[in-house]
């Protein structure tokens, strides 16, 4: 920031501007691609390019996401990550065709994330990690087609019940929280390694020789876990750490 706390001039972006960084990606899909632009406010002129299908604002300095973000009504894909962002609008959750959502790198509390987020209910992948938030809100639970879930680098001592069941969930990222010791919670940090290494299908779906590797993977799991140090082991979750894995050290330099 500059010197004084005001707040650095940012690159003005038109609708001119806007209209030219619009992408096509590999499966046909528009993309409007707003990366790493020194923008410091949210460019109201995009508003009538709300028909794009992806949104990238990301590695910016916006600090406030205003409630007509909505009118992108056919965005599947909105990356927020590495701004100074602290709330989220409640309007997000009116972009039900969301399925991807990346905040991760911001200045999100708790409080700032609204319970609107619940009635996305085609969300499969969430990045709030590298965060500010000493609690998850218990609405994720709801969203029923998460597969993919990051909470790393925030100020969690614990995970809801409801988000390490959710039936689809394959990768779930929370490493590096001030969760309670291993000795003092077993139970706790094995409730996350179970969400790790979920199995998705019942054994009467399963032919006999998938069952009985299942079964072998199984025992080779519990065989690991009873050698597990006090560190809890660490998540695979590349799909969502790949932004923003070199930003721990230092958030201002990284961006």
């Amino acid at each position: 920031m500059a010197k004084g706390g005001k707040r650095p001039k940012g690159k003005k972006i038109t609708l001119s501007v806007a209209k030219n960084c619009i992408k096509i990606t590999f499966d046909g899909k528009k993309r409007l691609d707003l990366s790493k632009m020194g923008i410091t406010t949210f460019p109201k002129c995009i508003l009538r390019l709300n028909d794009v299908d992806e949104l990238n604002l990301s590695r910016n300095m916006i600090r406030k996401i205003p409630d007509s973000i909505s009118k992108f009504q056919n965005l599947r894909w909105l990356d927020l990550h590495s701004n100074y962002i602290d709330k989220l609008p409640k309007s997000i959750g009116q972009m039900t065709s969301l399925i991807y959502l990346n905040v991760s790198n911001n200045r999100l509390t708790t409080d700032g994330l609204p319970v609107e987020l619940n009635q996305l209910k085609n969300i499969r992948t969430v990045n709030f990690g590298l965060n500010h938030l000493d609690r998850v809100p218990t609405t994720l639970g709801a969203l029923k087609e998460l597969q993919e879930v990051g909470l790393h680098d925030n100020l969690l001592s614990t995970i809801p019940n409801n988000i390490s069941k959710l039936p689809k969930l394959k990768k779930l990222n929370t490493e590096r929280n001030p969760f309670p010791k291993a000795e003092e919670s077993d139970t706790f940090i094995d409730s996350i390694k179970r969400s790790d290494n979920l199995y998705l299908v019942e054994e009467k779906d399963l032919c006999g020789p998938c069952l009985r590797k299942c079964e072998q993977a199984q025992d080779k799991l519990n065989k690991i876990k009873s050698m597990a140090t006090v560190e809890p082991r660490r998540a695979i979750f590349s799909s969502l750490v790949s932004h923003n894995s070199m930003a721990n050290e230092s958030q201002e330099d990284w961006r």
